[in-house]
């Protein structure tokens, strides 16, 4: 019988192979040596797809942000939905994948799927009405509350030993050890208190913004209240 032949190597291949790698056991596993050997395959035949380990690893966190859904940025869509559908799935690609999050908070780069990201937020904004500058800010705004949301967990953070929080020193924790045990119910709560939060004074600014240098409220600014309002959880 012939023998079973080797997967032909591409970068795909090699993407998800490291990916795996760094969700498994962390970015600093991820090594030319390592992942050579997790494909079966010699060090020298990965530099064939990727020149150097750094031009790897923006591939791998560029597959992450290919996870991040932008079809809410279609013309007309409300833009406080299409913020909070996106900052959703957002944070989902990255809590799948929470080993990356520290090299993916550094910035798009020349990542592909980054910079369509960033595209997608920045042109709805503005074609919503937003200025070039505020529009700006927001995105990097709502970046820096979604990486900021998947770098670690608050919940996990606080010891599950209820001796540690005498009440002499800490008074209000008595309740803190169980923090831990419901994770996912409170940093999900505070994801989506904090993204409500950010999205109703974002409102409260845009309809400000549209009052002032008008002698009337214009449709738009009328409207995107009335579809923040009516898809509010």
């Amino acid at each position: 019988m012939p023998r079973p032949r080797t997967p032909l190597l591409n970068r795909e291949r090699i993407v998800a192979a490291a990916l795996r790698l760094v969700d498994e056991e962390g970015l600093p596993a991820l090594s030319t040596r390592r992942l050579a050997a997790e494909l079966s395959v010699s060090g020298p035949s990965l530099y064939n797809h990727f020149a150097t380990k750094d031009e790897l690893l923006d591939a791998v966190v560029d597959g992450v942000m290919g996870e991040v859904d932008l079809s809410m940025f279609t013309a007309g869509a409300p833009w406080p939905r299409a913020l909070r559908d996106w900052a959703r799935s957002y944070r989902a690609a990255l809590a799948a994948h929470p080993n990356i999050v520290p090299v993916l908070a550094q910035g798009p780069g020349r990542r592909p799927n980054a910079l369509r990201l960033a595209d997608a937020v920045f042109g709805h904004l503005v074609e919503a009405g937003w200025p070039r500058g505020q529009a700006t800010r927001i995105g990097a705004l709502m970046r820096y509350f979604v990486t900021g949301s998947a770098l670690a967990s608050f919940a996990a953070g606080f010891p599950e030993d209820a001796g540690v929080y005498d009440v002499a020193d800490y008074p209000h924790l008595g309740e803190a050890h169980r923090l831990a045990e419901h994770r996912a119910a409170v940093d999900e709560g505070a994801f989506e208190t904090g993204l409500e939060a950010l999205l109703d004074g974002l409102v409260l600014r845009f309809e400000r913004l549209e009052r002032g240098p008008r002698t009337h409220q214009g449709p738009r600014a009328t409207n995107a209240g009335r579809s923040a309002g009516s898809t509010g959880s």
